[in-house]
Formats: C-alpha cells, structure tokens, sequence
C-alpha cells in the first residue's frame, strides 16, 4: 500500500459564487482566487509534492461571456508575469495542459516565455490545465494513433498520445465549491485517485485546509483494485 503523495490536481470552483454572494463582480472572485493558488503551491513545496494541476480553464469555458473571457486571458498574462520570477526562485517548473489551438497569440507568447524561464526548475512541476477537457484529450490522442493507422494498442502505450504523458496519474484529487462531480478533468487519470470535496469556494481554499487534506490522504487506504 502507497502512501506516497506525488501529484495533487484541484478543480478550482467557486470564484463567481464567492464574488456573487460578497456584492461584487465575478472578476474579482478570481482575481482573489490567485490569492489561493499562492498557499496551495507554497504548501506543495513544502510537503515535496512534484505535480500540481490546477483545473484552470476548460473547453466548455470558452462558451462563457465574452467579457469574461477576455478578462480571464489578461488577467493570467499579468499573473504570468507577477508570478514567474517567484516561481522560478522557489525552483517551480511552469507548464500547461490542453488544447492550445484556441488559446489567444498574446496568451501563447507569454505561456512560452515562463516555460522557457522555469524551464531549468524542479522542485515542483506547475501545470494550468487550461483549454482543457478530458473528454478532448482522449480524442486528441485517438486521432493521433489513426495517423499512425495503428492495428491495436495496449493502454499503456496509448498513454504517450495524452498531452502530458511523462506525467503520472494523480493521487489526491480535491474539488472546492461544494460540487460533487469531476466536470470533465483528467478523465482518463483518475481511475485510483483519492477524491476530496469540500464546501469551501476557491478564494477561501487555503494552507490549513488543504493540509489538512495531505494529512487525511496519509490515512486512507489505497487499494489499486487489489485485496490485502
């Protein structure tokens, strides 16, 4: 039995709620959640957690209003920017999984130029999971083997057509929010992660809670399906 604690991925849900029950627009629901992010990595640095996903923007996002959207693409340009030199101190490798071909030129440059800044960092592997849907990955990577014109495949070896093969699957899943479903993340990686729901909205999700969490993963029993 593993207790090891190697990659946490957090769908990050309740930004807009937070805002609408405080009066006050939803952009400031998410502006206040980056405050979020800030303990989370922190914590994961310190309890030596390699992988973190961070559930950021999904396919399905792309249908929200406009100014929504516009306001979400400039706000994580100017988060790149804050943040990178940060993250890059602190050895925080920056990367991001999904489907890029939406993404905006403005928000791909600034994208490339913090992978390329962390680029040479270890300690922790930050991925946004942004554009992203678990169903379209799945999808991306059938469409990749057909171009092979592949007769059979085993599951392991359809893991290299993800987006992000090299990385392991999650152990520890946690959704904020109150929500109780998995809206389409990491479909094909979560057959054996540990899932946590909590009522907190995103904004209040912070250090405590989420060690808390770390402490209650150490805990439980992880099976993989077999008997012991």
């Amino acid at each position: 039995m593993s207790k090891s604690l190697a990659h946490v991925a957090i769908i990050m849900d309740g930004n807009g709620r937070w805002a609408k029950e405080r009066g006050l627009p939803r952009y400031i629901g998410h502006r206040v959640g980056s405050e979020s992010v800030r303990d989370i990595i922190e914590v994961s640095l310190e309890f030596g957690i390699k992988y973190l996903t961070l559930y950021t923007f999904s396919t399905e996002n792309w249908k929200r209003p406009k100014e929504e959207v516009e306001f979400l693409m400039k706000l994580l340009v100017r988060l790149i920017e804050e943040e990178i030199p940060l993250l890059k101190r602190e050895g925080v490798k920056f990367d991001i999984t999904g489907d890029e071909k939406l993404i905006p030129e403005f928000l791909k440059d600034k994208i490339e130029w913090a992978k390329k800044e962390t680029e040479r960092c270890n300690d922790l592997h930050l991925f946004l999971a942004f554009s992203y849907g678990g169903r379209q990955e799945i999808i991306d990577g059938i469409n990749k083997l057909l171009k092979e014109k592949r007769g059979s495949i085993t599951e392991e070896e359809f893991r290299k057509y993800l987006y992000k093969p090299e990385v392991p699957d999650p152990d520890m899943l946690i959704r904020t929010g109150g929500e109780m479903r998995i809206s389409n993340f990491l479909l094909w990686h979560i057959p054996y992660t540990e899932l946590f729901f909590t009522q907190t909205l995103w904004p209040d999700f912070r250090r405590d809670e989420f060690i808390s969490m770390i402490q209650e993963f150490g805990n439980r029993e992880r099976r993989f399906g077999r008997v012991y």
